[in-house]
């Protein structure tokens, strides 16, 4: 071997011994994929309700754009620990309704995407806009980070999965009784342990809330954080 090429053999393991080689170029998180397609992320799961042996139901309340005082009192008096899968534009004339139940009780907010579209009409790349976009709105105004995901209207594909778990969910959420006032009050339902109650921010969600919470009483069944019965 010539003697140049000789001591170049030598100086390299040296040099990278003591990192004076060039710097390694960071690499960019490869954007979410469709599910079975890659192995990043994960997809999140689909619950609609939780297996488990703790006298628990779930309370999950939808949209946001009814800010209902009686509500919000009957939410804070029990220390209802709700879902809340509210949309950005909902609290956008209001965050002082959502930041009080945050701030004195145990509701969480939850991602229910930028402007409530079917999620399962859209490509990877217009979910990942709906879901991480609606996480970084309730960042910026709650510093409050969502952790699950409730596909509007329940509509969902396999890349709603992946691109939950890619914009911070760890899984993606519907539901087990939709309690939901529209016109007729539902029929109080028959809670099991683990069940996941649907309703949503009306004029009518206080009715809704002492129906379903009387439900949840009788069965002996208790509220308790969704959040906090799904794993990381």
């Amino acid at each position: 071997m010539p003697r140049p090429r000789a001591a170049l053999a030598v100086l390299v393991p040296l040099l990278a011994l003591v990192g004076l080689t060039a710097p390694t170029q960071a690499t960019a998180a490869p954007e979410p994929v469709a599910a079975g397609a890659a192995a990043w992320p994960p997809p999140a799961p689909v619950l609609d309700r939780i297996d488990t042996r703790d006298p628990v139901v779930f309370i999950t309340i939808d949209d946001g754009w009814y800010h209902d005082p009686e509500a919000s009192r009957i939410l804070l008096e029990r220390q209802v620990p709700a879902s809340l899968f509210v949309l950005p534009e909902a609290y956008s004339y209001d965050a002082a309704y959502y930041r009080t139940l945050l701030d004195h009780g145990p509701s969480r907010l939850e991602n229910h995407s930028t402007t409530h579209p079917y999620l399962n009409t859209l490509d990877a790349q217009g979910q990942r806009t709906e879901l991480c976009g609606a996480r970084q709105r309730h960042l910026a105004t709650f510093g409050a980070e969502p952790r699950l995901t409730r596909p509007p209207y329940g509509a969902f594909n396999a890349d709603t999965s992946t691109v939950a778990r890619a914009c911070g969910s760890k899984a993606v959420v519907t539901w087990t009784h939709d309690q939901t006032t529209w016109t007729t009050p539902p029929a109080a339902p028959r809670l099991q342990r683990g069940d996941i109650v649907l309703l949503h921010f009306t004029p009518a969600l206080a009715d809704d809330l002492t129906r379903v919470l009387a439900a949840a009483d009788a069965a002996g069944l208790k509220p308790a954080p969704l959040r906090d019965y799904v794993r990381d």
